[in-house]
């Protein structure tokens, strides 16, 4: 036989509104409970005897207990007494003084009535609890309010946010059952960074297993890598494939206002963490607290951000131990941390978490289309080849920004039209064809661009053309798309390839208009770059070959440079020999193909933007193939995804319309700057 329910009852809730009422009722109580009477103590008890005798008493309270008689006074007397007195109905006129005795005073009113003096007398025994609730009442119920919102305020949530516990971890705690539902299935790409951690997961879910051949757990992992390439992912990854507790915290919830916080909350996180064991703790951009000590001295003053790196390095590795304790940490400034935490033992691998390859773009593509309903002629290999540098983060982007085009046209399915749009949205901007330009701007930004493609077109290493346009996009009046590809490493010729055609707008500029324009800014800045990087860090220069001023350890070299200043007058030298060599180049491509430079400019000039296909019929095929020509040439029915741009920007700006970096960065390829 079921149970009978059991009828549900209110549940009655303290509120703070419930304080507001009890503080207004103790108000108007003392506002109505207020008698309307003045009074003020005798000199002395003759006093007392001569307002008797005189007749201004109309009546007298003895209180035995507290050893004060009161008068009430007439309103005669009490006008002489009490200035502000008024006689009104209900205020009343009060002397008191104290007495030695009661009964000597019953004694004197005996002795005042025979005289003939008439005097009500009253005996009143007041409680003493009255009086003291009536004294400390309002300054007791004024601290039980505050005790109360202190505690209201520390115990707000469960990460120790209040005044109280301002010292408690705020990690957020994960248990098996948890809201997290990643796993590892969810995680594209990848592939030899989810080996390192399952391997972690497996071992607290089959411990058995490693410690029978003696081995031992590693005590922690680094995920080091660019934003956006998923180390968090990786981590919620964990938590929802770990049967164990899983405490998270970014490294900036250490840091707090007050002294010796932080430490205290890396010791009450590794205390929770132990009680817990076996667990994993995970602490996201620890560069927050785990930067290298002793760079920026605090003129002899408490460093806080030192003493909790002090303390979270003694409960990873110190002379306590930590069995069962994992920790996860994520940063993409590994060069800046301390070497003590890097050090095994405490991080004992460094799992580096790159931009995806090819493949990985290709699972990733696939992992967030499959929430977004596309057509049949979209190529999800295509687009990966196409978006060479795209962040885990970035392909997301890109198919969100695609599917809300789609609605945006009301159409059924997301198109390759609309990742294509998405791309441009995402890396120039919206168009801007409202933008007023001139026909002689117009024409400037036309030949500008087509110097870009004209030059590009004929060089062995540089980025096949895809797509350029004169329509005013974000801060640019001109961009035009390219195709790079994928290279682990850069010859020389690469290098000189990619500035000469970046140059080919200037270029393009001084012989076909006769004046240039601070539309090339851009463009310079990036060649400047290039050309510094190879002289400083690459050693590429026929000057100074073979050495690079470098500093992998991220320490740099303070306010002294690396070399004297005559080396860094034969760098500048050469970084401008070697810019002003591919300018010329650059001029020199023009001139020979200044015919259809200037049908390509026409055609920008009419049609405001042009494909790869315009540019074959000017120039035919190009000499040289890659292995991204021959994925496009084999399916010659679909068009290319824009990925990179160059372009021209207008006077006011100098901003790169594009957010993925140049094929030579400002630093080597495997440095994380």
């Amino acid at each position: 036989m079921p149970l009978p329910k059991k009828p549900n009852r209110p549940v009655i809730r303290f509120s703070m509104y419930w304080m507001y009422a009890i503080i207004l009722i103790f108000l108007l109580g003392l506002l109505y409970l207020d008698d309307n009477s003045m009074s003020k103590e005798l000199d002395n008890y003759n006093q007392l005897e001569k307002l008797v005798k005189s007749g201004g008493v109309e009546q007298i309270t003895i209180m035995p207990n507290k050893g004060i008689a009161q008068a009430l006074l007439n309103d005669s007397t009490a006008k002489k007494e009490f200035s502000q007195y008024s006689g009104k109905k209900g205020e009343k006129a009060i002397v008191w003084t104290t007495i030695s005795s009661s009964d000597q005073l019953s004694n004197d009113l005996k002795q005042w009535q025979a005289e003939g003096h008439k005097v009500n007398v009253k005996y009143e025994r007041s409680s003493d609890f009255s009086s003291y609730l009536w004294s400390f009442g309002p300054i007791i119920l004024m601290i039980v309010f505050w005790l109360w919102m202190m505690r209201r305020m520390s115990g707000r949530d469960n990460s120790g946010g209040g005044v109280f516990s301002v010292g408690k971890s705020k990690a957020k705690i994960f248990d098996k059952d948890g809201p997290i539902q990643v796993t590892f299935k969810d995680v594209a790409g990848l592939s030899e960074a989810k080996t390192e951690i399952e391997e972690i997961v497996e071992f607290l879910k089959n411990p058995q297993r490693y410690t029978n051949l003696g081995g031992k757990i590693p005590k922690g992992a680094l995920l080091v890598g660019p934003p956006g390439t998923g180390k968090t992912l990786l981590a919620k990854a964990v938590a929802g494939e770990a049967n164990v507790p899983f405490f998270s915290m970014s490294g900036s919830d250490f840091v707090e206002m007050f002294v010796g916080v932080g430490a205290s909350r890396v010791r009450d996180l590794f205390r929770q963490a132990k009680e817990k064991a076996p667990c994993i703790v995970f602490i996201d951009e620890i560069d927050a607290v785990g930067r290298a000590r002793g760079r920026n001295p605090n003129m002899g003053a408490n460093d806080e951000r030192e003493n909790t790196l002090n303390q979270l390095l003694t409960e990873m590795d110190g002379f306590g131990t930590n069995s069962g304790v994992i920790i996860l940490a994520a940063t993409n400034r590994a060069d800046i941390l301390d070497k003590a935490l890097l050090r095994a033992g405490r991080f004992d691998r460094q799992i580096y978490v790159d931009l995806p390859d090819l493949n990985d773009r290709v699972a990733i593509f696939n992992v967030h289309l499959k929430k977004i309903k596309t057509d049949e002629t979209l190529d999800v290999e295509l687009l990966a080849r196409q978006t060479p540098g795209f962040s885990g983060a970035d392909i997301a982007n890109v198919c969100n920004e695609a599917a809300l085009i789609a609605a945006r046209h009301n159409s059924p399915t997301v198109s390759r039209q609309d990742f294509i749009d998405a791309v441009d949205r995402i890396i120039g901007g919206l168009e801007k064809r409202s933008k007023i330009t001139t026909e002689e701007e117009k024409r400037s930004i036309a030949i500008h661009e087509a110097g870009h493609a004209t030059v590009s077109w004929n060089l062995r290493y540089a980025n096949p053309l895809i797509k350029v346009t004169i329509v005013p996009r974000g801060k640019a009046l001109g961009a035009a798309w390219y195709l790079p590809e994928e290279r682990q490493i850069t010859p020389t010729q690469a290098i000189l390839d990619e500035m000469c055609a970046t140059l080919g707008g200037r270029a393009a500029e001084e012989l076909f208009i006769g004046h240039i324009s601070t539309g090339a800014a851009n463009d310079l800045e990036r060649v400047t770059k290039q050309a510094y990087a190879m002289v400083v860090y690459y050693g590429m220069s026929d000057k100074l070959p073979n050495l690079s001023y470098y500093d992998s350890t991220g320490q740099d070299y303070g306010f002294s440079k690396p070399y004297s200043d005559e080396r860094a007058k034969m760098i500048d030298e050469e970084v401008s020999r070697i810019i002003n060599e591919q300018y010329e180049r650059a001029k020199e491509i023009l001139r020979t193909y200044a015919e259809g430079h200037s049908k390509l400019a026409e055609v920008l000039i009419s049609r405001e933007v042009i494909f790869t296909e315009d540019v074959e019929k000017i120039f035919g095929k190009r000499k040289w193939r890659s292995r991204t020509d021959e994925i496009l040439a084999s399916k010659p029915a679909e068009k290319a995804l824009p990925e990179k741009t160059e372009d021209k920007n207008d006077s006011d700006s100098d901003d790169e319309l594009t957010e993925t970096p140049p094929p030579v960065p400002a630093l080597p390829p495997d440095s994380d700057k």
